[in-house]
């Protein structure tokens, strides 16, 4: 089998495994071309729902009542995103990682069917739906991508593979921004069919995916099918010498045979858990509450109110940043680490956000408009090199098989409903605050700076096991067994040393873990 290689046997990517992480990746895809696509067609889709009501009635849909259904149809994907995100664990648990994303695609057919024929069967309460359906088809793109993804990684390409989520998603939002321009399938008669998109992918997906293996860690530690998780090992990394890997999954079914099935309030009640879940949830946080998808949101009106001329296309610009920063860290993931990254783009956001600050407050001249334009640039290109697709990949580092698919439930809960915030109270923070908005997100990234720099290990090189063991260790030998805030230990992370750190919350003397993360 061909293989691409760095010099190091554990680098080795073959063929097969970048044809199976591409076909997950279309999940990413879908997700940001979902993310994206209803922002440019918003004036028609407007006037789809005054036409419906004039058929009905004979009368147009009052302008209050227009606002109202279109913030419906808006946020209502992010209601859908929490639900899908709920029902990952579930449906992982019960159909495997490969078969789950293949019944997940039955919903984007459905979803991108509703909205594509919601205006020829003249009903917005089908666009609604539409947008509800694929919004917990995007949901549980998020959970599964990453997961499955993760999980047919080699240990040390891990992290770069982790981004290609990310990446996916960025490619899809820039997608639905060009195909979304007047003169492509944004016009008043090509709305539906942009929207209706999202289904070929899906379908292409589902065609791909049979040629797919399972999740060799599922096929192992949830089927106990040693021989196919070793032929599956085998073919992903080329070669026949995958013992190290099928040691180490066994190492972790051994343990989790000695522990029950872990739910999600458990994810909060023992002490093993409690850390690395509220990790998990306040990296998903400083994604969202960094205030990019106010940019992506709202950056035409920023653009326009910086004085700048023709700002869809600029807007495109920044789309196109995006997606290349992000495949700037696909390639300094592995070197720089996750948490370095994250703190770098946490960073970066903030300074940006001081800019957009000025660039808004100071109106009037070519230069503020070339402040601005590089303001939000840099503000995006920051996102993704750290804020962006670490917090996905992350979480499935931060828990072994047994709690990971609760966790990366929560977590993805976590991460829409910040987005559902976001874009729900982001116009009325812009009318109260006026330029100073970005001031607060500048505070929250300030927060999920020192957030970072304090509690967040670094998980570069390391196995799930070893990651997994580390929090086990810093909350105890009975913290598995624990359901009692006693006893529970607040981990934090040596700047210099980046070795756990664990004191007790009574106020025992800290004590200095030997596992170095």
């Amino acid at each position: 089998m061909e293989k691409m290689k760095d010099g190091k046997k554990g680098k080795q990517v073959t063929c097969f495994l970048v044809y199976c992480v591409s076909t997950a990746v279309i999940g990413s895809l879908q997700f940001g071309y979902n993310t994206g696509v209803i922002n440019a067609p918003d004036e028609k889709v407007k006037n789809f729902f005054r036409n419906v009501t004039l058929v009905r009635t004979g009368e147009p849909m009052h302008a209050s009542t227009v606002t109202t259904v279109w913030s419906i149809a808006v946020s209502i994907f992010s209601v859908g995103g929490m639900i899908g995100s709920l029902c990952v664990g579930a449906l992982v648990n019960k159909l495997g990682r490969r078969k789950s994303m293949l019944v997940s695609n039955i919903l984007a057919v459905i979803g991108g069917g509703l909205m594509g024929f919601s205006n020829m069967c003249n009903s917005h309460e089908m666009m609604i739906l539409g947008r509800l359906v694929i919004g917990v088809f995007c949901g549980l793109c998020t959970g599964l991508t990453p997961m499955y993804v993760g999980e047919i990684a080699p240990t040390a390409l891990r992290g770069a593979f982790g981004t290609l989520h990310q990446l996916g998603v960025v490619i899809g939002i820039l997608v639905a921004q060009i195909f979304g321009l007047e003169s492509l399938l944004g016009s008043q008669d090509l709305w539906p069919l942009l929207l209706a998109l999202t289904t070929l992918p899906a379908v292409l997906q589902s065609v791909l995916l049979i040629f797919c293996p399972e999740s060799p860690r599922y096929l192992l530690i949830n089927l106990n099918k040693e021989e196919e998780a070793r032929q599956v090992l085998t073919n992903l990394c080329g070669h026949s010498d995958v013992e190290d890997d099928i040691r180490e999954m066994k190492e972790e079914a051994m343990k989790m045979a000695m522990e029950k099935k872990v739910s999600i309030p458990e994810l909060f009640r023992k002490a093993a858990y409690r850390q690395p879940i509220i990790i998990a949830i306040i990296l998903q946080l400083s994604q969202q509450l960094s205030g990019i998808n106010a940019v992506f949101y709202y950056s035409t009106a920023i653009f326009r109110s910086a004085g700048i001329t023709g700002p869809v296309f600029v807007t495109i610009g920044a789309g196109a940043v995006n997606t290349v920063f992000t495949v700037v860290s696909l390639f300094l993931v592995e070197r720089a680490g996750r948490r370095t990254l994250h703190m770098i783009g946490l960073a970066g956001m903030a300074f940006c956000a001081l800019l957009m600050t000025i660039s808004l407050g100071l109106v009037g001249t070519s230069a503020v408009s070339i402040l601005a334009i590089a303001a939000v640039f840099g503000f995006v290109a920051s996102f993704e090199m750290g804020p962006g697709p670490i917090p996905w990949f992350i979480v499935a580092e931060l828990f072994a098989q047994g709690p990971r698919p609760a966790a990366i439930a929560v977590a993805g809960c976590s991460n829409w409903t910040a987005n559902f915030l976001v874009g729900l109270l982001f116009p009325q923070l812009l009318e109260l605050c006026g330029p100073y908005v970005f001031i607060i997100f500048f505070i929250l990234l300030i927060f999920f700076f020192v957030f970072t720099y304090f509690r967040v290990p670094e998980t570069k090189g390391r196995t799930f096991e070893d990651i997994a063991s580390g929090f086990a260790n810093t909350a105890g030998p009975n913290a598995l067994n624990s359901s009692s805030p006693e006893g529970v230990f607040a981990l934090s992370v040596s700047p210099s040393s980046e070795k756990f750190q664990m004191a007790e919350l009574s106020g025992q003397e800290t004590v200095k873990s030997g596992t170095n993360l």
